[in-house]
């Protein structure tokens, strides 16, 4: 490679030429007017040329230095526009997802390897927040200890919501709908007392959280009771409560009690096993989980392969 002088000459060089002062150069560069005229001297030197013509009424630029500007503003601009491209490059590269609790552990963690086979080059940030689960306020910032991610303006940033849709300033896309059914552990379902009818559900702990209550807009137990024909024989309002759907599911997996569940969330859970819907009764709420992402974002590369792969995935629930 050809030996270059230092960048922070040439700057100093393109800045008084544009200027044509030393003084506003440094101003712009904030440095002294002598750190300018210091390099702009040393960068004389090493051409073996001047590039100033200096009088008590301030500088000219010389033939030699007229000749050299324009190549040398464009190549500002080319290492401007390279280091543009790495930055954008890591942008495509790096995604945060941000999504309600027992959406990314229930239905994303599981597809994600499939993900990660289909797009190797782009490394999943996956965060989880309970305001996911809204009536249209979006968070544009999720913070884990220290660390602060601003979507819009470090990392290309996605969001999954459950809630109507209505998301200004964003490119909405709906994966599917959800209804809330009763499940617990098969342990409990035969064990004593049992869980035949839901009227049995007078003898058994009730398991609330906060989330699933916001998605049905109110007290899903009274709901899924009504539905089931037993709201005058079961309270609704006893049993302990949970801040995430996640929370109750793992305590009624740990036959602490029953509890309400969003499909085809849990659907993997039935078929493993691990919970079983002993009732056929649902309350199908006026939500849906929607993928986000801000309009200034939507058509970057990384992005578009993440939709496009959850679009696809969310398909096969339909």
């Amino acid at each position: 490679m050809h030996r270059l002088p230092p960048l922070n000459a040439l700057r100093m060089f393109e800045s008084a030429a544009r200027h044509l002062s030393f003084k506003a150069a440094a101003m712009e560069l904030h440095v002294t007017q002598a750190a300018v005229s210091h390099r702009i001297r040393s960068l004389e030197e090493y051409l073996g040329v001047e590039l100033f013509e200096r009088s008590g009424r301030g500088v000219r630029l010389t033939d030699a230095a007229r000749a050299c500007l324009p190549k040398l503003r464009e190549g500002f601009d080319q290492i401007a526009a390279a280091l543009e491209a790495i930055r954008l490059g890591k942008e495509d590269s790096e995604l945060v997802v941000t999504s309600p609790p027992v959406f990314a552990a229930r239905w994303l963690l599981p597809r994600l390897p499939d993900f990660a086979k289909r797009e190797p080059r782009i490394e999943l940030h996956v965060f989880i927040s309970g305001k996911m689960v809204d009536g249209g306020n979006l968070e544009t910032s999720a913070y884990v200890g220290d660390l602060k991610l601003d979507m819009h303006r470090r990392l290309s940033g996605v969001e999954i919501h459950l809630g109507a849709g209505d998301y200004a300033g964003y490119r909405v896309d709906r994966l599917f709908g959800v209804a809330c059914t009763l499940v617990a552990s098969p342990e409990l379902v035969a064990g004593n007392p049992p869980l035949a009818v839901p009227g049995d559900l007078a003898r058994h702990v009730l398991l609330h959280d906060d989330a699933m209550d916001l998605s049905v807009g109110g007290n899903a137990w009274a709901m899924w009771l009504e539905a089931a024909g037993v709201a005058a024989h079961v309270d609704a309002s006893r049993g302990p409560r949970f801040s995430s759907n996640i929370l109750s599911l793992e305590a009624a997996g740990q036959k602490l009690g029953i509890a309400l569940a969003l499909r085809p969330l849990i659907d993997a859970d039935l078929a493993a096993g691990r919970l079983v819907a002993p009732f056929t009764v649902e309350v199908k709420p006026e939500v849906a989980y929607y993928l986000a992402c801000p309009e200034t974002i939507a058509e970057r590369p990384g992005v578009t392969a993440f939709r496009n792969w959850l679009i696809e995935q969310a398909g096969a629930e339909t």
